[in-house]
């Protein structure tokens, strides 16, 4: 079961000189990615190419939790990288106020008719085609050559969910991309909405991949206390 996977992760690894270039890699790719946001799909092709070979190129708190659940990063690594894609979405925003005189990136929001409970569920079923899409093309061990177009498959199902959903809640699939925005316009309503749905999508998603198609036998171990 991956939850019964989930690490805590070894003394120093928070502090660890290799975690933190990881976590400044998924800085850099979270602004890149909110910075160049409207064309969203490519930005994310760009943002994950980038930071693959440094960090996993997650770019999403949500595929962050969703490796975490399956048992693929420890906890202490996965709060780095939470607050460096949170800065990161934070720091693209400000810059696009700076660069554009003041004008601010819109908040997430729900469309007139669209209750918080469908929105819930909207960024739950989309997450989950993105933290699925994830496992599949980047996690599983046995994804061979599948693995270096993994940024254009993640970057594809997520312009997909975006036409799907975007209409309706804005489709983010990605708490810090709400975050950011969210920040800087100071628009809190309904952002709940854009972290719980995201979670609970992840974590189904890493459950059924991990464990139905890699199971405990193909699981690569994380890293062990030689490693720090």
């Amino acid at each position: 079961m991956p939850l019964s996977r989930i690490a805590v992760g070894m003394p120093g690894e928070a502090s660890h000189p290799e975690a933190l270039r990881a976590a400044l890699a998924e800085f850099i790719s979270m602004l890149i990615f909110v910075f160049a946001g409207q064309a969203h799909a490519f930005a994310l092709i760009v943002a994950v190419s980038v930071g693959a070979n440094i960090s996993g190129g997650h770019v999403n708190p949500a595929v962050t939790f969703g490796a975490l659940v399956g048992g693929h990063i420890t906890l202490l690594r996965g709060i780095l990288y939470w607050i460096a894609q949170l800065l990161g979405s934070v720091a693209a925003c400000l810059l696009l106020k700076f660069a554009t005189g003041g004008m601010e990136t819109a908040a997430f929001s729900l469309s007139e008719g669209v209750s918080s409970s469908h929105a819930v569920v909207f960024e739950i079923v989309m997450t989950f085609g993105l933290v699925y899409t994830v496992y599949a093309t980047a996690i599983d061990p046995k994804k061979g050559n599948l693995g270096t177009i993994a940024p254009i498959t993640i970057g594809l199902i997520v312009g997909a969910n975006i036409l799907v959903g975007g209409a309706f809640e804005g489709a983010s699939m990605n708490p810090a991309v709400s975050f950011g925005p969210a920040v800087v316009s100071w628009t809190w309503t309904n952002h709940w909405v854009y972290w719980l749905g995201p979670f609970i999508g992840a974590a189904l998603a890493a459950i059924v991949y991990d464990t139905i198609f890699i199971g405990e036998n193909n699981h690569e171990q994380l890293p062990t206390t030689a490693d720090y």
